[in-house]
């Protein structure tokens, strides 16, 4: 992006799942190629999902041997976790792995009570003990986590100054400062989730700084954030689980900007990739945000599954997501009925069109029915094998005795309607009616399938924004700097004035500033909110409301959010508080400012067959989206075209053009 002009440009590279920082590289490259000058880079700012893929066990990204130092007779916490099953009915359901084997867990005789007061102190022979174990284990990583840390983390530094002192080269992650926080298992889970991805984010970066110095490029390194904030690459050092859910975040956050800039109150994020769909919804402007997941977990119909995952506590932007994208394999199942998903042709092989698979996927099923391109995809320069689409769509429809466009309109209404669950996961689920927001869709699917997926929720207006298969990348540049604390305080809300609090949230607040001008954000652009996680009291789980007012204010705003997400509230019940919260955001000095987009002459307009439904062929006209001009309209049916994404508007829906966007909505 040329940062002063406003001017916009995209590039997409084939991804490198091995060594991901190469298609990073190879992006950058290709983009500076195109300037006969060379420009001046100032700003760098990157998503990824690379503590994602090392979770789930990709090749080339294996997990480090890692230790935990715990408190005596606490050692398999992370093993027992919470009991939960993530297959209740099934008998020989597996729990996730420990990410720490047994023998790795070591242990030292201390004790705190849960007011952080020193029951039994802390013995530095059991220190050098442990030390001396870990030495001999030439550990790339430590854990640190003793019982009720997060009320005093004495014991927890003075492990940490050891263990440093011990191993120089391991990296060590405190549970004091990472997630200083009540429930044990919660705490163990995340500190060690963040002591095993240090090394391998840590060498990530390392390489992909080092790709960067050859090319040239000395600007500063930002990196997205799971609750969709900006963070510098050193800082993310210290908490590499916040980047879990980078790389969706990114694509929330600009749904976030866009939905300001068309003063939309109401905006629901809408991603289809190509493996899977992602959905969250954003309410005045901010993204939703939750403070606890579980990290390579299943799902279940868009819905995590308790119990099949790692638990994180670092915040991250509330989205649900399905396997569902372009690279989805559609079967038929033992009884004989059509099946997508979850299996994904990923992007390698990718579907049949690409002429490395035989089995058909939801991209193959879309070119069948002449929604896509039938020679090529990316604006002519990846070649696709349309026949080869055909053939294995073909071989699905024989099984099921039925015609081949038949069977590929089945493929796509079976994907549409369980993305239309994903939506409804993240409005209905939440008290919210999906009838009163706005659709922005993205990725390289989401405009193909909007229309059909807000149709089945009556949603009436659908936003495509700008090149809408990059468009997370442009959250990166819409993105705030982001800085949080949280602190256990187990009152009732009837203390939330305690002056130990308020002088608490001021000493945050305070440090929040100092550190995210250090980062690089704007002084008068930083803004603080202060929040709490409350519960009524006796109650296992929480929801989180805004901290200012009186007490009277926050009860209210815990009724009221109860009500809202699960139809009811108790007026007579003790309200608790669990977690005071600081969230802190500011913008940074370099900062993407305007878009334009230059269209060429209008293209020649062209004709393509696309199956309408009931094995309707229509015509429908194929227009470059650079040719249309600012408020022309179009009937749908019709195919719009560009470089890194397809917009189909079927019939019973207009689109008109915009300057930074293409609105869709449902005519009367």
């Amino acid at each position: 992006m040329e940062c002063w002009s406003g001017r916009l440009q995209f590039l997409k590279v084939s991804t490198t799942p091995r060594d991901p920082q190469r298609a990073v590289i190879a992006a950058l490259a290709g983009l500076l190629e195109r300037y006969e000058e060379r420009p001046a880079i100032a700003l760098l700012a990157h998503a990824t999902t690379i503590a994602t893929n090392a979770l789930l066990g990709q090749i080339g990204l294996e997990l480090p041997r890692t230790a935990l130092v715990t408190t005596h007779g606490f050692r398999d916490v992370i093993e027992i976790g919470r009991q939960n099953r993530s297959a209740l009915y099934d008998l020989n359901v597996q729990r996730p792995r420990p990410l720490v084997a047994r023998r790795d867990r070591f242990t030292v005789n201390e004790r705190l009570d849960a007011d952080g007061n020193v029951l039994q102190p802390l013995d530095d022979n059991e220190v050098e003990r442990v030390c001396s174990q870990l030495r001999d284990g030439n550990y790339a990583a430590v854990a640190i986590c003793l019982l009720h840390a997060y009320a005093n983390d004495a014991h927890e530094r003075r492990i940490e100054a050891a263990v440093l002192s011990a191993l120089p080269n391991a990296r060590v992650t405190r549970s004091s400062h990472v997630d200083p926080a009540y429930r044990e298992y919660e705490r163990f889970s995340t500190t060690v989730v963040n002591a095993v991805l240090a090394p391998i984010v840590v060498s990530y970066l390392e390489r992909l700084l080092f790709g960067l110095c050859e090319l040239g490029i000395d600007a500063s390194l930002y990196v997205m954030r799971s609750d969709g904030g900006l963070t510098t690459a050193g800082d993310v050092l210290d908490r590499p689980a916040a980047l879990i859910e980078s790389g969706p975040a990114s694509g929330a956050t600009a749904a976030a900007a866009l939905g300001r800039a068309m003063h939309l109150p109401r905006v629901l994020a809408f991603d289809m990739g190509g493996t899977t769909a992602k959905a969250g919804t954003i309410l005045d402007g901010r993204v939703q945000v939750a403070h606890e997941f579980e990290a390579a977990g299943t799902t279940h119909s868009g819905r995590g599954v308790k119990g099949s995952g790692y638990a994180v506590r670092f915040p991250f932007a509330d989205l649900a997501e399905i396997s569902a994208g372009g690279g989805t394999i559609a079967f038929v199942d033992e009884g004989g009925s059509l099946r997508v998903g979850p299996l994904s042709a990923g992007a390698d092989p990718g579907p049949a069109c690409y002429g490395r698979c035989e089995r058909a996927t939801v991209t193959d099923a879309n070119v069948v029915l002449g929604r896509l391109h039938q020679a090529a995809l990316l604006g002519g320069t990846f070649p696709i094998d349309a026949a080869r689409s055909r053939a294995a769509v073909a071989s699905l429809a024989r099984e099921l005795g039925m015609g081949v466009e038949a069977c590929a309109a089945g493929i796509v209404a079976l994907v549409d309607h369980a993305m239309a669950q994903v939506l409804r996961i993240v409005t209905v689920e939440r008290g919210l009616d999906p009838r009163e927001f706005t659709l922005i869709a993205f990725g390289g699917g989401g405009p193909l399938h909007a229309c059909a997926v807000a149709q089945e929720l009556e949603i009436a207006r659908v936003i495509v924004p700008v090149h809408p298969g990059c468009f997370a990348a442009q959250g990166l540049l819409n993105a705030a700097l982001h800085a949080d604390a949280v602190r256990s305080v187990l009152l009732d809300a009837r203390a939330a004035n305690d002056a130990t609090l308020a002088q608490w949230f001021a000493e945050r607040e305070d440090s929040a500033r100092n550190d995210l001008g250090r980062r690089g954000a704007l002084a008068d652009s930083i803004v603080c909110s202060r929040e709490y996680d409350a519960r009524y009291r006796g109650q296992g789980f929480e929801l989180t409301v805004a901290a200012d007012g009186s007490p009277d204010d926050v009860v209210a705003r815990f009724h009221d959010a109860h009500r809202a997400r699960y139809g009811y509230e108790v007026r007579a019940e003790v309200v608790e508080l669990v977690n005071a919260r600081l969230r802190a955001s500011g913008r940074l000095s370099l900062a993407m400012t305007a878009t334009k987009n230059e269209a060429p002459a209008r293209d020649v307009a062209a004709q393509r067959r696309a199956l309408w439904r009931n094995d309707t062929w229509v015509e429908a006209p194929v227009v470059a989206r650079s040719a249309l001009a600012p408020g022309e309209a179009i009937h749908g049916p019709a195919i719009i075209e560009e470089y890194d994404c397809t917009t189909y508007v079927p019939p019973g829906w207009r689109l008109t053009a915009g300057r930074v966007a293409l609105e869709l909505e449902r005519c009367s």
